[in-house]
């Protein structure tokens, strides 16, 4: 998100969401970590037990090599087993990489993310 918040208020948030059921992941090529993301995990009444993958990035010289798919089939194995039913999750509106990326894994568009900032 090219770095527009603090990084105290980061480790505020981010410490807070620990404690909500989200999980970080990082992505390892050897010894490198090439890429990270995030799990939350929670029921939601329309679609069940549900994980959602959350700010996913591979580094752009791994992109295009097929560790995009090895990682989600890893998160659907994953969430399974900590017994979800549906895997959902929200994309920036001008990233179309992600936007046919995840078309491609077969994630339906069902609605618009909105925010209202207080």
């Amino acid at each position: 998100m090219n770095n527009q918040f603090e990084d105290e208020i980061l480790m505020e948030r981010f410490t807070e969401m620990f404690d909500q059921n989200y999980e970080c992941w990082g992505v390892y090529q050897d010894d490198k970590q090439i890429g990270i993301f995030g799990l939350w995990f929670m029921t939601r009444h329309y679609a069940g037990r549900s994980c959602e993958p959350d700010h996913v990035y591979i580094d752009d010289t791994y992109r295009g090599k097929g560790i995009g798919k090895k990682v989600f089939a890893w998160i659907y194995e994953y969430a399974q087993s900590k017994g979800c039913e549906t895997s959902e999750l929200n994309s920036y509106v001008s990233n179309y990489p992600s936007h046919k990326f995840y078309l491609n894994e077969n994630y339906e568009i069902w609605g618009y993310h909105f925010v209202k900032k207080f």
